[in-house]
């Protein structure tokens, strides 16, 4: 149980609440349960395999995405990792102060940075990636292995169709609606 209800209890809930509302239920059960899926698996690991290496959900996320591709600039890796360039930045630091990770000068760039593991690092994710990969059995042990690969496909389906439309797609809804307040709290003027 990842909250203070079962799943089922939420869905019977949104049932009383929203039933003779029209709207997609399928599509609204599909991504909450996308959510509240995403949000189990990332609790169990930090509470489990990562608790004993001192590790976020996200600053292993950095991690992975820096030791398979061996050296990337910071908006990439912020890019792969699905976070902020201002979140790269925190986790970069604490990473740095371990001694795991290490920036580096671009080459030709003297503006980009570049983003490395350090032995020691690579070390760390070389022993944590089993113990890491032995989770990600436990949490889909009641499936198969085709209905694995089932969901993994389902699922970069729905990724790949965001990056195909979604930018699109966004565009398009913030044109119907007026900006969001400035962090003064204020309209702007466009």
């Amino acid at each position: 149980m990842t909250g203070h209800h079962t799943l089922q209890e939420t869905e019977q809930a949104v049932q009383r609440r929203l039933g003779d509302v029209p709207l997609r239920h399928d599509a609204m059960m599909a991504v909450s349960t996308i959510y509240r899926a995403a949000a189990a698996v990332r609790q169990h690991f930090e509470s489990s395999v990562l608790r004993g290496a001192e590790l976020t959900w996200t600053s292993f996320v950095v991690l992975w995405v820096v030791w398979i591709w061996d050296e990337m600039e910071t908006r990439h890796v912020a890019e792969e990792a699905g976070i902020s360039k201002g979140t790269l930045t925190g986790v970069v630091k604490t990473l740095e102060g371990r001694g795991l990770v290490e920036r580096g000068s671009h080459a030709t760039d003297g503006r980009l940075v570049l983003l490395r593991l350090t032995g020691e690092g690579r070390e760390l994710m070389r022993k944590l990636f089993p113990a890491f990969n032995a989770e990600e059995a436990f949490v889909v042990e009641r499936l198969s292995g085709e209905e694995n690969r089932a969901l993994a496909e389902t699922l970069r389906s729905v990724v790949e169709h965001l990056d195909e439309k979604g930018d699109e797609r966004r565009a398009a809804l913030r044109e119907q609606s007026p900006p969001p307040p400035r962090r003064s709290g204020r309209r702007s003027r466009g």
